[in-house]
């Protein structure tokens, strides 16, 4: 039998003035009817090209295909994807192959319904009237398992969260049942949780209608829970494949055993991550690696930190929203964001907070940094109650606390220089006498974080997202704060990007000596960078625990859950 879909010596180049970008360098692969192939590999292997190019997504030019064929097996007839013109590829779009992106929100219209935008698909492609594409659409929000499928087909898109958007975005693409689903990264910026339930959810759909899929992912670990075959790309090329269980088990490039080794879920805290450097350079991994601290030393560092008095301490937090109000605007209802939560920080230590989206793990974050205000409850920063402070006593504060934010790109300006960003809270707090002082101080923490000074004059967009993070956190640390908030730092980063982000992460709280508040939804990274962890779950704190202790023996259902979230491989390196 014929595979559905083969991909044949496909080269795909960029071209953007003079310059050359060779994007793919002869891929060839076969996806058969009913399996689901993996395609995985950093940002800039090549996979999402690979994926896009299926579908003709990719606009030419830029983009020149120089060689090779995409042939798809259409109930026996075999079409060349690549030859097809405009009108003909529309009409295998999303009827005969269909495609759920990374990031629901952009791909969702957001001045239309959902159940609009799923009615709309169902009309163009199998010609029914409006109220039979509605019924239809409701169908499909029950099979992908939306709450309340008849009010969500009126919701608009903020008004859902983004497991329920991605949702939307695959009953969108199970619409007109087609033989393909492309899948690219899916899951990437989601909570372990609503991870596991969409994988669940699309491999459960695929089992029922035998659907073929290509699963496009940076992470091996997510992808050994729905995969049938992996193909590993790197820098444009194919560089391993085969069967999952084999491909997992016993690797046989360096890069392969790179993104399996560098997950933090595989390590002890203080325990260096690897990165594909360390694997590229060599064909075995070597004693790259050293583990410092056992669990009963974490115990004893951790009983040796709470000695001292806590550099933050919290009492009975409380950040409620008005919810629902009367018509005299009498609050009857609150969002009760956090609510009653106490703990404490100490000098030197790393907490980890940790919950899915919508528990309050933010907020409390930026409560404690004055970004916004508490509705009760009192904050001790270095013995001073913070917590009624005035907008200009944080702004005297602001030089001892910073934010690390999860989206690096949005959090810095798009019109001014790397080098002039980091400069600002400098200029801001008086620091130096002169600009070329400050400048100096710049370039040092660029080189700090693994840039350089050629690095300066350069606008965030000529950054990788990996590079954005550094910069943030050269930011950030610019001031020397003793207080540092890292709010979801390395969720969307590549496991590979991830592992360096983390290991400059440790290096630098070993030179700066800040105490850091850890925000993730991963267990896993919150276990590997904190020594103690605080588990939220709807406002309220579930438990806390030593991080070993709590990640191998937990209390709670919630903790219990989390854990069983994270995507497992079991793989060894030789160490």
């Amino acid at each position: 039998m014929k595979p559905l879909l083969t991909i044949v010596n496909l080269c795909v180049d960029f071209i953007s003035g003079n310059n050359v970008s060779h994007a793919l360098h002869n891929i060839s692969l076969s996806v058969n009817k009913g399996e689901v192939v993996a395609i995985v590999g950093e940002s800039g292997s090549g996979k999402s090209v690979t994926a896009l190019s299926v579908l003709q997504l990719i606009p030419s030019p830029p983009a020149v295909y120089k060689n090779g064929a995409i042939i798809f097996n259409n109930n026996g007839k075999e079409i060349d994807l690549l030859k097809l013109t405009h009108q003909e590829i529309q009409l295998i779009r999303g009827k005969e192959i269909a495609m759920i992106f990374q990031e629901p929100m952009s791909s969702l219209n957001p001045v239309q319904t959902c159940g609009h935008q799923v009615a709309e698909m169902l009309q163009l492609h199998k010609k029914i009237n409006s109220e039979t594409a509605k019924a239809e659409t409701i169908d499909l929000f029950k099979q992908v398992q939306l709450p309340a499928p008849k009010k969500m087909f009126y919701r608009y898109p903020h008004e859902i969260s983004g497991g329920q958007k991605q949702r939307v975005i695959i009953a969108m693409a199970m619409s007109c049942n087609p033989q393909l689903l492309i899948c690219d990264e899916p899951t990437t910026a989601l909570d372990v949780t609503v991870q596991k339930n969409i994988l669940l959810l699309i491999r459960n759909l695929q089992q029922q209608k035998n659907m073929s899929v290509i699963f496009i992912s940076h992470d091996l670990g997510v992808v050994s829970e729905i995969a049938d075959k992996i193909i590993v790309m790197y820098r444009g090329k194919i560089v391993e494949q085969g069967k999952t269980k084999a491909l997992l088990s016993n690797p046989q490039h360096p890069y392969t055993k790179a993104l399996l080794a560098c997950r933090p879920a595989l390590h002890s805290k203080n325990e260096r991550l690897p990165v594909v450097s360390d694997f590229m350079d060599t064909d075995e991994a070597g004693t790259i690696f050293e583990r410092i601290n056992t669990n009963d030393q974490l115990r004893i560092n951790n009983e040796q930190l709470i000695i001292d008095q806590p550099l933050i301490k919290v009492e009975n937090l409380k950040v409620w929203y008005p919810a629902h109000t009367t018509f005299l605007g009498k609050v009857t209802e609150y969002n009760k964001a956090v609510n009653d939560v106490s703990f404490e920080i100490y000098k030197g230590e790393t907490l980890g907070l940790v919950g899915e989206s919508g528990c309050g793990k933010t907020t409390l974050g930026r409560c404690l940094l004055g970004l916004i205000p508490p509705t009760n409850g009192k904050i001790f920063f270095a013995n001073k109650d913070i917590s009624k402070a005035t907008g200009s006593e944080f702004r005297v504060m602001r030089k001892e606390m910073q934010i690390i934010f999860q989206d690096p790109y949005s959090s810095l300006n798009p019109r001014k220089k790397i080098g002039d960003a980091i400069a600002e809270p400098l200029k801001v707090h008086h620091l130096f006498a002169s600009e070329k002082q400050r400048k100096q101080k710049v370039i040092q923490l660029l080189e700090k974080v693994n840039l350089s000074a050629d690095h300066y004059n350069r606008y965030p967009h000529e950054f990788s997202g990996g590079q954005r993070q550094r910069i943030v956190i050269a930011r950030a640390l610019a001031l020397e704060p003793k207080f540092v908030v890292c709010d979801e730092s390395v969720s969307a980063l590549d496991v590979s990007v991830q592992a360096q982000v983390l290991n400059l992460l440790n290096d630098l709280k070993k030179e700066f000596n800040f105490t850091a508040l850890f925000i993730s939804h991963d267990l896993s990274v919150i276990r590997y960078i904190s020594d103690r962890i605080v588990v939220m779950n709807k406002g309220i704190i579930e438990e806390t625990g030593n991080a070993g202790d709590l990640y191998l023996h937990p209390q709670t259902a919630y903790t219990k859950q989390l854990i069983a979230s994270i995507p497992g491989v079991i793989y060894e390196p030789n160490i």
